[in-house]
């Protein structure tokens, strides 16, 4: 498995993307042949939260002309991460039939992402 840090590049800031932040949507810009799987793990690992959801959409690079000279941007790839905001406390049965409950072990923002929510 790469890095982490190999996989997401960087956060992906747009008026939409900043909109979507309050509904618990972050959205990055990741490596081209990244998956889903390796992107949900990524985010985890990076930020400490709990991934629910990975969309991502891939984007050729644009032709692009200086002159006569004519080239290409690099084609990248966009995903957006759904994270859960309201983690729910799980109970479960311990021995001797008591009932105990957990609260959460993860963060239900990310903070280093640059937006305040």
């Amino acid at each position: 498995m790469r890095p982490a840090e190999d996989i997401i590049k960087r956060p992906y800031i747009t008026e939409k993307s900043n909109a979507e932040i309050a509904n618990g949507k972050y959205t990055f810009i990741v490596d081209a042949k990244a998956t889903k799987t390796e992107i949900r793990q990524a985010v985890e690992k990076l930020f400490q939260v709990k991934v629910l959801k990975v969309n991502t959409v891939n984007y050729k690079g644009k032709r692009k002309r200086l002159g006569v000279h004519e080239g290409f941007r690099p084609d990248w790839k966009k995903a957006i991460v759904k994270i859960d905001t309201e983690p729910k406390p799980v109970t479960y049965l311990t021995e001797g039939g008591k009932t105990a409950t957990t609260t959460k072990k993860y963060k239900t923002s990310i903070e280093e992402f640059g937006a305040a929510q």
